[in-house]
């Protein structure tokens, strides 16, 4: 994992200063980014974060300027050109291919390919998103929020792109499907030998309004809990991720505060994992536990969680430090993914954070962490550059209420207990771990109600791929 050194950072700041709210736009998707603020700040920001967790973080952002077409920047900034650029990815391309092939057909619409596109959309996404789509990429951005396109998902784009007659444009997405080798990929080839259907118009039109479990399910506060919407596809059985090892894999909870951590270690022994309880830890201490898991456990197992109680800022952990840098979220979540764990690819990753929310602390002389080893200071508040996920198997549970409920005696997490209770139950009817989460968003909503100066915001993130039961 590579630290920032100033050249680096110089680099990013001279990048970002020169490109266009249009360019910035496009490289937040690039970086799998579906923020909605463009700033030069938060962007900034997001690349300094990327390049930090990026094993080649220059060629990195040099398959960003090439993406973006800005050649001038390659040579003044990174002093290579667009050939040598080209060379070097032929054989280690780094940005997502999905992510490179929509940003490219966007370069390729015309205002009249996007209208025909947003016709065709337009009872699949809310009006409001409609209008305010000016882009191909503002339209794909809003169908993956709603999992109805995503990397192993491309139909819907390539169904549209033919009824447009962008023919052209279809068959990259053909190209891609069949080269990544998704599970559409493998239908189409399929369907290539049934024989013609009776009522082709019918299916087009179902081909847009097809739905998936939703990705993101937030909660502000005051506001209702979001439904799940799920796929009603009957000619074939739902696909689930494998759960059935003994135990199910390992169940990190780290508990700073000191409350829940025990009763999130019994319901998790209960539901078969192999739990590992830390308690009173800094933010050292959390970062060498969290390593220390990836180094010595037994990840064989069918998933893995993680469960941390802490105090901290948006988007960082403290653990018992008073001030401190913190330990940022999107490292914890970094730690775990694919690239940098494989022993967990391709299965289901949980976390489940009660943050306590404190002040942003001044910084001070003393620093308790490693530098290299620990994310830079974000974006300020949650919504402005939460990162979080990017990677896919991941269910991403993140709850925050204010660090002076902790002063109350015998105070116990009303989330945690809601998704103790919820998982308990869970025990005795095969539930989806998305519909337990939106029981435990109507708890909280309801505690909400009843005690509105002790909210709790939650906020659920996912890219998991398939069903997931934890029976």
């Amino acid at each position: 994992m590579a630290h920032l050194d100033p050249r680096e950072l110089q680099a990013i700041n001279q990048t970002v200063e020169a490109l266009s709210s249009c360019e910035r736009r496009r490289l937040f998707y690039l970086c799998e980014i579906l923020d909605t603020d463009n700033s030069v700040a938060c962007v900034k920001e997001m690349l300094k974060s990327k390049v930090m967790f990026h094993e080649r973080g220059h060629l990195f952002l040099e398959e960003l300027m090439l993406q973006l077409k800005r050649f001038d920047i390659l040579r003044k900034v990174y002093k290579t050109s667009r050939d040598e650029v080209e060379m070097t990815l032929k054989h280690r391309q780094v940005l997502p291919r999905f992510r490179v092939l929509m940003a490219n057909i966007n370069e390729d619409m015309a205002d009249e390919d996007l209208n025909n596109v947003k016709f065709l959309l337009s009872t699949t996404l809310p009006r409001e998103k409609m209008e305010k789509a000016k882009s191909f990429l503002d339209v794909i951005i809003e169908l993956e929020k709603l999992d109805k396109v995503s990397p192993e998902r491309v139909d819907v784009i390539e169904q549209c792109l033919r009824d447009i007659d962008r023919v052209d444009l279809a068959k990259k997405v053909t190209a891609y499907k069949m080269s990544v080798g998704t599970s559409e990929g493998h239908q189409s080839q399929q369907q290539r030998h049934r024989p013609p259907d009776p009522f082709p118009a019918a299916n087009s039109s179902l081909s847009l309004q097809q739905t998936r479990p939703v990705q993101s399910l937030q909660m502000a506060t005051g506001s209702l809990p979001t439904p799940v919407y799920r796929e009603q596809n009957y000619q074939r059985q739902v696909d689930c991720y494998k759960f059935n090892t003994n135990p199910r894999g390992v169940c990190v909870i780290i508990d700073c505060v000191g409350n829940d951590g025990d009763m999130l270690e019994q319901m998790f022994k209960a539901l078969h994992f192999k739990v590992v309880l830390y308690k009173w830890l800094s933010v050292d201490g959390i970062y060498s536990a969290l390593s220390g898991i990836r180094e010595r456990e037994n990840l064989e197992g069918d998933g893995f969680v993680c469960c941390i109680i802490s105090r901290g800022p948006a988007n960082h952990i403290l653990g018992t430090d008073s001030y401190a840098t913190g330990l940022g979220l999107e490292y914890v979540r970094r730690l775990f993914t694919a690239d940098n764990c494989p022993k967990l690819a391709g299965k289901p990753k949980l976390f489940f954070i009660q943050r306590y929310s404190v002040a942003e602390c001044p910084p001070r002389a003393r620093r308790e962490h490693r530098d290299e080893d620990l994310e830079t200071d974000g974006c300020d508040g949650m919504s402005r550059c939460d990162f979080i996920p990017t990677d896919a198997d991941i269910f991403w549970s993140h709850c925050w209420t204010d660090e002076y409920q902790l002063g109350q005696r015998h105070h116990h997490s009303i989330y945690l207990k809601a998704l103790t209770d919820t998982l308990h139950k869970g025990q005795k009817r095969k539930t989806h771990l998305v519909d337990v989460h939106t029981e435990v968003n109507g708890a909280i909503f309801e505690h909400n109600k009843r005690n509105p100066g002790e909210k709790y915001h939650i906020d659920l993130k996912h890219t998991l791929r398939k069903e997931l039961y934890l029976q």
